[in-house]
């Protein structure tokens, strides 16, 4: 028969008139086992697709499809929120707010007058002092999240705190931006015992990373600024690599602020390692400290305006 030249108009999008032969499955009037060996196909984990099959995607032959998706994700979410820039503010965790300071501190306090000469707690009572003092950080930290805050508010040019979505300081600088109405950020990470977000993140800009590498590629990717509060290893942690990248200039500088000389002066000796020939002098100069939050803000436009450019700059 030859073909028609008939012009037919386009095909019903989600269906056909006539099924296709795959459509059932094959009958049991044809064959009694056909229904129990069918099961056993579509119940074999090898039948799900790949993409659907979380234990095939955490295979270790599939890691580098996993770092794919951790950076994939992130990126088109602060694409999609049209987060352009950034402040990252690093910090411990352990250091909480004042008030939380001093009940843990009275706790103790009671603890030890039931258990004197008990030495553990002695010294876990001192360890709480010693936060105690450190808390005016939470409150500096707070303040710095709503100067952004309101910075992001005033300019339009999506300039968002960014964190590490934990608790402590990172907390106390998403709680100030939050304060003010303005969106923050956080990049939290999956650990084997869990951490939880702190709840002062906008919905839908808290994020959850698998690789600690990508988090931080993250961290640095949209940085206009770091704003490094004390803090361990994970504090320490970024602020080395983040001076590395800069030092080695694998990232444009960008202004970093240490906020609190009596704590870095202990934490980090610059000028040893100048005396000890393993960084030049000049290196001394990719970072400085600050005390305030007023200080710090003042401080990182003073860095731009050096560099005859400004904090909200495109193309920064």
């Amino acid at each position: 028969m030859p073909i028609s030249n008939e012009k037919p108009g386009p095909s019903n999008p989600e269906q056909r008139q006539a099924e296709l032969p795959w459509k059932a499955p094959k009958s049991s009037i044809y064959d009694p086992k056909a229904p129990e060996l069918l099961d056993a196909i579509l119940a074999s984990p090898e039948y799900i697709e790949a993409d659907k099959d979380v234990a095939f995607l955490q295979l270790d032959d599939t890691r580098g499809v996993r770092l794919q998706l951790d950076y994939e994700k992130a990126e088109g979410l602060f694409e999609e929120n049209e987060i352009k820039h950034s402040i990252v503010v690093f910090g411990s965790t352990r250091i909480i707010e004042p008030k939380m300071a001093r009940q843990k501190v009275a706790e103790l306090e009671e603890l030890a007058v039931s258990r004197p000469g008990d030495a553990d707690v002695e010294n876990r009572l001192k360890i709480a002092k010693r936060i105690l003092e450190k808390s005016r950080y939470y409150d500096i930290a707070r303040e710095f999240g709503q100067i952004v805050g309101r910075a992001e508010g005033a300019t339009g040019n999506r300039l968002a705190i960014v964190t590490g979505g934990g608790p402590g300081l990172m907390e106390a600088a998403n709680r100030g931006a939050y304060d003010v109405g303005a969106r923050t950020v956080g990049l939290n990470i999956t650990l084997p015992q869990e951490q939880y977000p702190n709840p002062y993140l906008t919905p839908g800009l808290c994020f959850r990373f698998h690789y600690f590498a990508v988090r931080k590629l993250h961290l640095l990717l949209r940085a206009r600024a770091l704003v490094v509060f004390p803090g361990g290893f994970g504090t320490l942690d970024e602020l080395f690599e983040t001076l590395t990248l800069i030092q080695t200039r694998k990232i444009k500088p960008v202004p970093v602020v240490l906020v609190g000389r009596e704590y870095w002066k202990h934490a980090f000796d610059p000028e040893f390692l100048v005396a000890e020939g393993v960084i030049d002098p000049e290196d001394k100069q990719l970072f400085w400290c600050a005390e305030t939050a007023q200080e710090i803000w003042d401080d990182i436009h003073r860095w731009y305006d050096r560099a005859g450019t400004s904090l909200t700059a495109e193309g920064g």
